[in-house]
Order: structure tokens, then sequence, then C-alpha cells
């Protein structure tokens, strides 16, 4: 593939299903706010001022320290805005994030709201200025355990709109099990949320198993190690369960050693909806730009493949009719 092709195929609009809100701060905006605050997270951070981590459950701990300098609701809001300019950079057209009312008010449904207004009032302000559309799902903290999960969903639940459109659950997949948080999800989808989870990022293809059958999500997050169990990738292909694929992400994390192993390609092609996101892209040194490209270079993704893509994503949105119509428009070849 040519540097002309792959230039036009970074440039390319795009959506993006599984982008963790906090995981996409930029390094720069948490130092920033870490100075104003004078509070010292310099052990979080490498020379070059990227984030430093040594492996996945690290990597968890460094998250958490970076959001810990995220207080105020207008703290949220600053973060909202500096999120959307990089999707803005990258050509993202529509996003969804995954919001935690653990780190917006610590569960509590009236902070929460708090929290949550000043958020959608920055996402609001940036689809006006930048062209990104932004919708929010709510994610449960699976090593916090179920009992939180039950006052994240409540969160969810109360707070669930146009704009407030899923819930799902994010963490250490090596926590317990996916049944264990099935209250959570039968709370969150009786209120009309739509459902994801993440499974299959660490645990094999039971987990994704799970996932669709004991909590009856629509979305995986991940879920790329169902490729280890024919009889998995049939259930997801004949169910038509979305897989939120970040494969940047897997390679940084050594799930699989390179993207040349990494097994997008071959999900598709064995008729499973597979669309692409970047997770924490700050953390894992990626970016939707360079997802694609990497992509187009590896596997031969043409432009027609990028637009399947867009459209199986769109597909598996969580926003409404008229939003999805919107941006279905705007990802159409001019």
């Amino acid at each position: 593939m040519d540097e002309e092709q792959l230039a036009r195929i970074a440039g390319l609009p795009k959506t993006e299903l599984h982008l963790h809100f906090e995981g996409a701060a930029p390094p720069a905006f948490i130092r920033g706010l870490a100075a104003e605050k004078q509070v010292d997270l310099s052990r979080i951070f490498n020379e070059d001022g990227s984030y430093a981590y040594r492996d996945f459950t690290h990597f968890l701990s460094v998250y958490e320290a970076a959001t810990g300098v995220l207080k105020t609701p207008e703290d949220f809001a600053r973060l909202c805005r500096a999120v959307l300019e990089e999707s803005a950079a990258n050509g993202v057209v529509y996003s969804e994030t995954f919001l935690s009312p653990d780190f917006c008010g610590g569960g509590d449904v009236s902070a929460w709201r708090d929290y949550l207004h000043a958020i959608r009032e920055a996402a609001e302000a940036a689809e006006r200025d930048l062209g990104v559309t932004l919708r929010g799902i709510v994610t449960c903290i699976r090593h916090f355990g179920p009992d939180k999960a039950r006052a994240a969903a409540l969160c969810a639940a109360e707070t669930a709109d146009d704009w407030l459109v899923g819930f799902g659950m994010a963490g250490d997949e090596n926590r317990g099990r996916q049944r264990d948080f099935a209250y959570s999800f039968d709370m969150a989808r009786e209120a009309g949320l739509q459902l994801t989870s993440h499974a299959g990022e660490w645990r094999g293809p039971s987990e994704v198993r799970e996932a669709v059958e004991d909590l009856r999500v629509t979305r995986i997050g991940h879920g790329v190690r169902a490729i280890e169990d024919p009889a998995t990738v049939e259930m997801l292909a004949e169910r038509g369960v979305t897989l939120e694929v970040c494969p940047g992400s897997n390679v940084v994390l050594g799930v699989y050693p390179a993207l040349a192993d990494h097994p997008i390609d071959r999900l598709r092609r064995a008729g499973v909806k597979v669309t692409v996101s970047t997770d924490d892209p700050p953390f894992f040194h990626t970016t939707m730009r360079r997802e694609y490209t990497g992509l187009a270079q590896r596997f031969g993704w043409d432009e027609e493949v990028f637009a399947e893509i867009n459209n199986t994503a769109m597909d598996a949105a969580f926003c409404d009719a008229a939003t999805r119509a919107a941006v279905k428009k705007r990802l159409e070849p001019s």
C-alpha cells in the first residue's frame, strides 16, 4: 500500500466505541492539573513525559493515580475538552466514552449528576466547535467489587437519557466472574440502557461467552481471545455481538506480541462484527489515525473495509436513531 493511500486512510472520518474517559487524558493535561493542585505525580511519568507503567496491574494503579487529580466537575469538563480535541485531530466524528461514578462523586447519585452535567455541557460545546459527537456509557469497576457496581448502576439508571446511553464494566478481568455483576446489569437494562462488558482480553473464550449469556450484553470490550475457540467465534457471529477491538492496546499490554499476531482480521473474516478503538490512547502510544494505518499496512485493509468497520460501529452504537443517521451521513464518501 503506497503512502498516498495510507494518507487517505489516515484522513478518513472515524467512529470509536471503546474509549476510557480518564484513560484518554493527555499526559500534559494531567501534569498541568497536578501542578495547579500542587500534587506530585512525577512517579507516574517517564522522562519524555509519557505515562510510565510495567504491566497491566501497574497500569491500573498509574491510571487511578492520574485520575486522582480530577476532583471537581470543572476538572472533568476541562478533561472532556482536551479528550475531544485529540479525537477531532484524528478525524473522529462519533465517540462513546466510559465514565465511572466511582471517579465522579464516589458513586453518590447527587454528586454524579453534577459531574455528568459538567461533562455533557463540555461535550455539547465541543460538538459545536469541533464536530465530534460524544455519548456516555457508565462503567462499574470490576476490581472494586459487586457492591460498588450496584452504586454505579444506580447512578446510571437515575441519569439514563439520550446522552447517557449505556452501562458496562471495566477493570481487572482476573477478579471475580461476569455473573457476579448480573444484578447491576439487570438494573441498567431495566432503565433502558444498552450493555457492554470487558471480556476476553486477559481471560479466554469462556469469559466472552459468560458476558454474553449471563449479562446479556450486545457488545464486548476487546473479546479478542474468542478466537481461541471456534464455537465461541460462531456464537458471536450468529448472535451479532459486536467486538470493541483495540489492537494497539492489546499489543502494548502484551496480549499479542505484535500486530501481525492480532486476530482482528481473522475474526472479521469469520463473520464477527468488529470495530476499531484506542482504549486508553496516551497510555498505549496510539491514536485512531495510527490504528487505521497500522491495520492498513498489516492486513491490507482499504477504504472499503474501513467503511464497513465504521458502518458496523454505527449500527452497534448506543445512540438514538436520529444521531445514528446524522453520523452515517458524515461517514459517506464526499
